[in-house]
């Protein structure tokens, strides 16, 4: 069942358990904790800074990154961690790679040339506490979770390209703790499994739309499937992962209801990696963490009100009810009888209710403001 027909779904049934859906917005709470901070509708979105391994195997550059990212407001850097010759088959391993973007001769010396060992993870995450941000990691695989539960890190991030690798994502669920799933690449059906799987082992969840082109058009982005994925998911929290380039994606997502937002961070669009590109520099993520604030702010409650900031202005530019003519004491007052002109310190248009049919009480010089003193009671 594809398109439309799988979205129409009622049920989804995982592993003979049950899921009721809803194509409707629920009003159920929506609450995700990474750290000491807690993510509902009601906050700032979270931004996580996608490091990567835009760091280039350098600890220098990584402690930077992290600086960086917690200067310009993130509120989490994260990492990825692979533990290559687990994660690779030997063929693939030992294949020449002389992309203009390597770091070695072969595959495997390339992914190895960016990976950290627990040393270096030791002291990034000392880093990272140092500077006030979260700092957690993706696993790649099975002994990459183990090195990351040795750590007690906080929350996982799972790859879009294991959104269909059950038993890695069972696994990292099963650690009960926060995970995060993208799910770039995928249909709706996969993504209903890999949240029931979450689900399954109690792990605390969040589904991150994301589009796995690097970067992709902006016509493949699908914004809309956050609201997809609200409705689908009833207290579950949505996100966004952009391989976009720009802050503006990220904003929309967040107006959609995208609770965390995830961009990919770098010092320098120039420096050598395939992500730097489309990654954010940190002005342009201190300019997304500020625009969403600002958005957030502005969205407001719902509930229309005037403010006191707009009283002058709408005093000097509205309009008030004026005398199109010289008119004597005693003539009582009709529509015919006014103009409206600027500025807006005497009878609202709106409120000419108060003075047709009634009495003048003096005599009132053509041009000159009506006021509700001028009639009789």
């Amino acid at each position: 069942m594809l398109g439309k027909e799988r979205n129409d779904r009622e049920l989804r049934v995982s592993r003979g358990r049950v899921f009721p859906m809803t194509s409707q917005p629920s009003s159920h709470s929506r609450s995700f904790s990474i750290g000491t901070a807690t993510i509902t509708d009601d906050t700032v979105p979270y931004v996580v800074a996608e490091i990567g391994a835009n760091h280039q195997g350098d600890m220098e550059t990584a402690k930077k990154m992290i600086q960086a990212a917690a200067l310009a407001g993130a509120n989490a850097v994260k990492f990825q961690k692979r533990d290559n010759k687990a994660l690779f088959t030997e063929a693939a391993y030992n294949a020449p790679y002389e992309s203009e973007n390597a770091f070695g001769h072969t595959y495997g010396q390339h992914r190895e040339a960016l990976e950290f060992g627990r040393d270096e993870y030791v002291e990034l995450i000392k880093e990272s506490r140092s500077q006030g941000i979260e700092f957690f990691a993706t696993p790649w695989d099975f002994p990459s979770v183990d090195f990351l539960e040795d750590l007690n890190v906080p929350a996982y991030k799972v790859a879009s390209c294991d959104l269909t690798n059950t038993p890695l994502l069972r696994y990292i669920a099963s650690k009960g703790r926060p995970t995060i799933i993208s799910t770039g690449g995928g249909t709706l059906e996969a993504v209903d499994r890999a949240v029931g799987v979450v689900q399954e082992e109690g792990a605390p969840l969040v589904v991150m739309q994301c589009t796995s082109g690097y970067p992709p058009r902006f016509d493949e982005l699908n914004l809309s499937v956050i609201s997809t994925f609200r409705d689908r998911y009833p207290g579950v929290t949505i996100g966004y992962s952009g391989h976009d380039s720009g802050i503006a994606m990220a904003l929309v997502a967040s107006v959609l209801g995208a609770r965390i937002i995830e961009k990919h961070f770098t010092l320098n669009r120039a420096m050598k990696g395939t992500d730097h590109a489309f990654s954010l520099e940190p002005d342009g993520l201190r300019k997304m963490v500020r625009d969403l604030g600002r958005a957030h702010d502005a969205l407001g409650d719902g509930v229309k009100r005037s403010y006191e900031s707009e009283a002058a202005p709408l005093k000097k530019l509205s309009k008030m009810i004026v005398a199109k003519e010289a008119l004597p004491a005693g003539h009582v007052l009709s529509s015919a009888d006014f103009e409206y002109r600027s500025p807006g310190h005497g009878v609202a248009p709106a409120d000419a209710d108060v003075l047709v049919g009634r009495a003048l009480v003096k005599d009132i010089p053509a041009l000159t403001p009506i006021l509700r003193d001028d009639v009789a009671k």
